[in-house]
C-alpha cells in the first residue's frame, strides 16, 4: 500500500555514487531513525536511502524532555536530543535482522558516546568500537564529528583530533596492507555549517586535507548549528527554547555555501551529500547544481510530511527538462 502511494522516482534521477546505486537522490538525514527501527518504511516512502543513527558505542537515554522544539516562523527545529540511542551492538543486531529492501541504501551515522568522561583517546576508542560493530551492516559510514549536542560541548573538528580519529577509524575499515583505497566501505565525514558571514576557507580546507589524506570518500554538508543567527522568530521564544542544534531553512544558505566550497576545493572528485534546509525540489536542485550528488531531508519532512518526497522527485524531473539535461548526474556542480 505504501509503495502505491509513494512510487519510486523517475529513472533519470538514479545515480551510482561510491559504487552504490541510488534510485533516488533524496534520502533521510541522520537523527530521524536513531535506532534503525524503520528502514523498510523509509524505502516504502520512495526515498533512495536512509542514514540511521547517530549511533554510539554505549547506549544512552539522551537529554531530559522536552528536547525538541519547533520555530514555525523560520520553518526550523531546535533539538537537544543528546544522542539517545540503543548502542552500537543493539543497532547492529537490528540491522542484521532487518531484510534490506532491494535497491535501498542504508548509511549508518556514528558518533561518540554522550558522556563528558569519554574524551581524547577514549573517545577515539569509542568510535572504533562502534565502527567495528556496525561496519558489516552499513552501505556507507558517516562520522558525526561535528554534533553540537554533546555533554562536554566538544567535537572532533580540531585538526589533530580529527587526524587521530580518522587514523583509527580507517584502520578498522581498511586494515593495514589493504591497497583498495576506493573499493571498500565508503566513509563520509559530516561537517558543521559555516557561520552566516561565510565559509572560513582556511579552517575548512585544513580539515578537508586531513580527510583526504586518510582516504575519506565523501562529505555531508552540514550538521545542525549551535548559534541562532538570522532567525525571524521572536527573541523571547528563541530564548525560552534554549540550547540545542538548529536545523531547517535558516541553515540553507550556509550549508549551500559549504557544499559549493567543498566541490570547488576537491574539483568535484569527492561526492557530497547536501543537507540543511532542503524542503522543496527547488532547494534540492539548487544544492545539486552547487555540487551535491545526493540530498537529505529532516526538518522539511517534519513540517511537510512524506508528500515532500514525491513533490521533490517530480520537481527535479521538471527542472531537468527545463535545463535540457538527460540525467540528474549531469546537473551536479553546474553552478559551483
Amino acid at each position: 500500500m505504501v509503495r502505491r502511494l509513494y512510487p519510486r522516482a523517475d529513472a533519470r534521477l538514479a545515480q551510482t555514487v561510491w559504487g552504490l546505486r541510488f534510485v533516488s537522490p533524496v534520502g533521510l538525514a541522520a537523527g530521524f531513525d536513531k535506532n534503525a527501527d524503520l528502514v523498510r518504511f523509509w524505502a516504502g516512502l520512495g526515498l533512495g536511502f536512509a542514514e540511521v543513527g547517530s549511533v554510539s558505542a554505549l547506549a544512552a537515554a539522551g537529554n531530559a524532555r522536552p528536547r525538541a522544539f519547533r520555530l514555525p516562523a523560520d520553518h526550523a527545529l531546535v533539538n537537544r536530543m543528546g544522542l539517545g540511542n540503543d548502542g552500537a551492538d543493539a543497532v547492529a543486531a537490528r540491522l542484521a535482522a532487518t531484510p534490506r529492501p532491494p535497491g535501498f541504501v542504508v548509511g549508518v551515522n556514528v558518533a561518540k558516546t554522550h558522556s563528558p568522561d569519554i574524551l581524547g583517546a577514549a573517545g577515539v576508542d569509542d568510535f572504533r568500537r562502534s565502527v567495528r560493530a556496525l561496519r558489516p551492516h552499513a552501505d556507507y559510514l558517516a562520522l558525526n564529528v561535528s554534533c553540537p549536542n554533546t555533554a562536554e560541548g566538544k567535537t572532533f573538528e580540531d585538526v589533530q583530533a580529527l587526524d587521530a580519529l580518522l587514523a583509527a577509524v580507517m584502520g578498522e575499515v581498511r586494515p593495514a596492507g589493504d591497497d583498495r583505497q576506493r573499493d571498500g566501505l565508503p566513509v563520509l565525514v559530516k561537517l558543521s555549517p559555516p557561520p552566516t558571514r561565510g565559509v572560513d576557507a582556511g579552517a575548512v580546507d585544513e580539515l578537508v586535507q586531513v580527510c583526504l589524506a586518510h582516504g575519506v570518500d565523501g562529505f555531508i554538508t552540514a550538521n545542525t548549528a549551535a548559534d541562532r543567527d538570522g532567525l525571524a522568530s521572536a527573541p523571547a521564544e528563541v530564548e525560552r527554547i534554549g540550547r540545542g542544534g538548529l536545523s531547517g531553512r535558516p541553515l540553507a544558505a550556509r550549508a549551500a555555501a559549504l557544499t559549493r566550497h567543498l566541490y570547488r576545493t576537491t574539483a568535484g572528485a569527492v561526492p557530497i551529500i547536501g543537507v540543511g534546509g532542503i524542503d522543496s525540489a527547488e532547494e534540492a536542485y539548487a544544492r545539486i547544481r552547487l555540487g551535491a550528488s545526493l540530498v537529505q531531508i529532516y526538518t522539511g519532512l517534519v513540517y511537510q510530511g512524506p508528500g515532500l518526497i514525491g513533490r521533490a522527485h517530480r520537481g527535479l524531473v521538471e527542472r531537468l527538462d527545463r535545463d535540457g539535461l538527460a540525467t540528474l548526474a549531469d546537473a551536479v556542480g553546474l553552478d559551483a
